[in-house]
């Protein structure tokens, strides 16, 4: 087995900085998009609100028509 390299502290500092640059860039990017995707599951869910009661009342008004004069 080769014994271990000596890494160039250059390296070391530019791999460092790239890792801290990355984490404060996503940290932002996560505080920019998370209202955006709470506004779109706030939408989603009134939306599917609606569509529920829709298929509620389209139900009850074909129970409705079963039970007409026909039988």
């Amino acid at each position: 087995m080769l014994p271990p390299v000596q890494v160039s502290p250059l390296i070391k500092f530019t791999r460092y900085s790239a890792l801290l640059v990355g984490m404060i860039y996503g940290k932002k990017r996560y505080d920019y998009l998370k209202p955006i995707a709470e506004e779109e599951r706030r939408v989603e869910a009134e939306e599917k609100k609606k569509r529920e009661e829709l298929e509620r009342i389209a139900k009850e008004l074909a129970e409705a028509s079963e039970d007409s004069i026909l039988k």
